[in-house]
């Protein structure tokens, strides 16, 4: 071997060897932890440092195998033309070979998922197994539906994405859908009448229904209201000098109108001083802003009508900004005898608003089907709100208080103009105070939303935060046919690791991401060695 000179960096060569380890052992378990991140097995709200990571164990990984190639040339080129090359190259077409048929089939399954017929649901309960109403629903489709799902970067569409995946896989091609981002385009969300994240437009031909989240019973309901339209009318109540339904003017309810007619509802006035009844195709009626009291008349037909099963949905400002004085309000005085929900005589100063504390701010937002995706993701501002409190139980009634401010406000009994308000202990009412409330009485199947402010749902700001959005759910929930379709959900079968001792875990861990792995290195590197001493 005369004449052969050993690099004298070859002696650090093993740098490099160890760092390339060591960044293989670190690529492998973010490799596998980005594997398990995917398949949901746990989340992160970020997932930033990981991806760098990832990158960064690749990187090192390169550079420890390129500084043992730059410092040990003569090892590496032996090892490339000697027998183990051989030997490691057949291995290593046979490994790639493997790879890419795995590689090959998931792709074709992925892309054609029934490909091998029904989609196979593996699960013990069944959870990816559409109902049967929903599979009659697919069956009798008519024609082709097109869904499309407004969802914001703020929401995570997977969940979302595999129900309508599910939906499409089992509808025999008469189902597609696509996602869109409302705050990237606006219009498309506006043409749709859609006001807040999660909500899944639905197309057949010109007919088209809205469903507030993807859920599959919310979705066989759209489904089957498609299939079999019927009218839906509500009613705006007029004669008290409620802001118009048509007029362009800033406290006008002609957005309002039109996403509730793109939503396929009629939207009419109803006069009950001319008409002394109410319509019988009446959903819901709106009772929006008044500027001066209801009589007792008409309130005694609404309350005929609810008990029959109607829905009102009021918007009532504080008497600080209306024409009622000290008039009696017979519709505020049912609603405290019926529903255990009073309209409090104050207005609400909110010091969360700092710019303007007139502006009430919900803060505080209750689970609620009118509230549906708006719980992390909106705010609603009421301009010139009034309180609500909501008294004890009443019989066969449920009341639901979802706008809530925080106890950084109060509900200002005695404003003074041009003074400042504070807050009077003996006369005003600390806060939190509830902005709306839902009730709905099992017994008459009738149903309330009441608001303490009509100016959250008018052009002004009908478009600001989540106002439009809680206008159009609680007309939707008030008007709602809820014996259309009643799907239970399933009940996950809970799985859970029994609890370990901490000296158990970290054995475990020891030997399943040290030991095992290291054994395996070990003894590859053990018979590399053995062989290269043996020539």
């Amino acid at each position: 071997m005369a004449g052969k000179k050993k690099s004298p960096s070859a002696k650090y060569a093993v740098i490099g060897l160890i760092l390339a380890l060591i960044a293989c052992i670190s690529t492998g378990l973010i490799g596998a932890a980005k594997g398990m991140l995917a398949m949901q097995m746990f989340t992160l709200d970020k997932t930033d440092g990981l991806n760098q990571a990832f990158i960064i164990s690749i990187a090192l990984l390169v550079i420890g195998l390129a500084a043992y190639a730059i410092m040990a040339p003569d090892t590496v080129r032996r090892f490339l033309t000697g027998r183990q090359a051989r030997y490691g190259s057949n291995s290593l077409i046979i490994t790639l070979a493997f790879v890419g048929i795995i590689i090959v089939i998931n792709m074709l399954a992925y892309q054609n998922p029934n490909i091998l017929g029904a989609p196979w649901d593996l699960t013990q309960d069944k959870t990816n197994t559409l109902a049967p109403e929903t599979l009659q629903a697919l069956a009798t489709l008519p024609g082709k539906v097109t869904a499309t799902a407004f969802y914001t970067t703020s929401l995570s569409t997977s969940s979302a994405d595999e129900l309508l995946l599910n939906f499409k896989n089992n509808s025999k091609g008469k189902f597609d859908y696509t996602f869109v981002n409302p705050d990237q385009d606006p219009l498309a969300a506006r043409e749709a009448g859609i006001t807040g994240d999660g909500k899944i437009l639905l197309k057949m031909g010109e007919s088209k229904e809205v469903a507030s989240s993807a859920s599959e019973s919310e979705l066989t309901k759209a489904l089957i209201r498609l299939i079999s339209p019927e009218a839906r009318v509500v009613y705006f109540l007029e004669g008290h000098g409620e802001p118009s339904l048509d007029s362009s003017n800033q406290l006008s309810f002609s957005i309002a109108k039109s996403t509730l007619e793109s939503k396929n509802y009629t939207v009419k006035s109803l006069n009950l001083f001319s008409t002394n009844a109410i319509p019988d195709d009446a959903l819901a009626i709106i009772i929006g802003g008044p500027l001066k009291p209801l009589a007792t008349t008409e309130v005694a037909l609404l309350k005929k009508y609810v008990d029959a099963g109607g829905s009102l949905v009021v918007m009532e400002d504080p008497i600080q900004v209306t024409e009622f004085g000290n008039t009696f309000d017979p519709l505020a005085a049912y609603l405290t005898d019926d529903w255990g929900i009073t309209l409090n005589k104050d207005i609400v100063i909110d010091l969360v608003n700092t710019q303007n504390p007139l502006q009430a701010v919900s803060s505080q937002i209750a689970q609620h089907p009118i509230t549906q995706n708006l719980t992390k993701n909106y705010i609603v501002i009421l301009p010139q709100a009034r309180s609500l409190s909501v008294a004890g139980q009443k019989e066969n009634v449920t009341q639901t208080p979802f706008l809530m401010t925080t106890d950084q406000s109060w509900g200002e009994t005695e404003l003074v103009a041009n003074e400042t308000p504070a807050f009077s202990a003996e006369t005003d009412n600390p806060g939190p105070l509830n902005l709306a409330v839902a009730a709905e009485n099992s017994a008459s199947k009738g149903r309330v939303v009441v608001f303490g402010n009509s100016v959250f749902a008018t052009d002004q700001v009908f478009d600001a935060y989540g106002n439009g959005n809680i206008f159009i759910n609680s007309v939707d929930w008030a008007a709602e046919q809820d014996n259309l379709i009643n799907i239970t959900p399933r009940q996950q079968t809970p799985r859970t690791l029994k609890p370990i001792a901490n000296w158990k875990f970290i054995l475990l861990i020891i030997f399943s991401v040290i030991i095992l792995p290291g054994s395996v290195v070990f003894a590859g590197v053990s018979t590399w060695l053995a062989r290269r001493k043996r020539g």
